[in-house]
């Protein structure tokens, strides 16, 4: 079965106006829907707010435009924790076509809180979380992750071994010279999880050089580097048939990218101590 991904780069207005996004993104989602899109996916901080103190919050408004247009957005936004204390937690949501409450993921990598201080956009303390939700659609099962978190593979493969085939994995801003390896590690997470792994970016103006990506595990669906809004067509079925199926000889006849990754074939829990070996705790006296 097919399904549409709206991705939407947008020209993001910039901290200190960012208010003016929320009205955008619903129109966004109104443009998606007449083109018949069931996710809508936004970048990181989108709509926002980008600081503390958190001046608005765009939930509700992202809520009801999925309800009244009967789709999935993905946003991002910031909850605050302490306001005195500008701390705060870095959240990309989902929002439901039923209206419910919005999936959410906190932002769990890297160590907190420098990431978010002291540049020209986010101003924030943040706080990292320590879950790995995964979210039934009826579509698919679907991650939330952010940004840079892509150069930690750990966090997408958690989503996949819960069972997630679509995931989202917006970003904050130009890539500057990381663009490159970023573009790489986008595929690369979709290719060792046997999953559809979606980001996009914001631009604060059309010189910078965005990064709007659908990438399956045997190919790139989608890609663009300009400010935009593009529906793809994207299907589950070749992904569920190379999760569920085993590499044998002559597989790369048919298949570009190795069967079951995600199973007994090639997995090996037994040996994650291992792989990430733990200091041995001292004998007690």
């Amino acid at each position: 079965m097919t399904f549409r991904i709206a991705v939407v780069q947008p020209i993001s207005h910039k901290p200190g106006e960012d208010h003016n996004n929320t009205a955008d993104a619903v129109r966004h989602i109104e443009r998606a829907a007449a083109e018949g899109a069931n996710f809508v996916c936004f970048p990181e901080t989108y709509p926002g707010p980008w600081r503390m103190p958190a001046t608005f919050d765009p939930t509700a408004a992202m809520v009801e435009a999925a309800a009244k247009h009967k789709v999935h957005v993905v946003f991002g936004t910031i909850e605050p924790i302490s306001t005195k204390a500008a701390i705060a937690y870095n959240l990309i949501c989902m929002a439901y076509p039923d209206g419910r409450a919005p999936a959410r993921y906190k932002r769990t990598h890297p160590n907190g809180p420098w990431i978010y201080t002291g540049g020209t956009a986010w101003e924030f303390q943040w706080v990292p979380g320590d879950e790995f939700p995964v979210f039934d659609t009826v579509h698919g099962k679907v991650g939330l992750a952010m940004c840079s978190e892509v150069y930690m593979p750990e966090v997408s493969r958690a989503l996949a071994l819960r069972g997630a085939e679509i995931i989202f994995m917006p970003a904050g801003k130009d890539k500057n010279k990381l663009w490159a390896t970023w573009r790489t590690l986008i595929w690369a997470r979709a290719i060792e999880n046997l999953a559809i792994v979606v980001t996009t970016q914001n631009l604060f103006h059309h010189g910078e050089r965005g990064m709007a990506m659908v990438a399956g595990p045997e190919e790139i669906l989608f890609e663009s580097t300009i400010a935009g809004f593009t529906v793809v067509d994207v299907s589950l079925e070749r992904l569920r048939t190379l999760r569920a199926t085993r590499d044998v000889i002559g597989s790369s006849s048919e298949y570009a990218v190795k069967q079951g990754l995600l199973g007994p074939q090639w997995q090996r829990p037994e040996m994650y101590d291992l792989i990430y070996p733990r200091p041995r705790r001292e004998a007690a006296e």
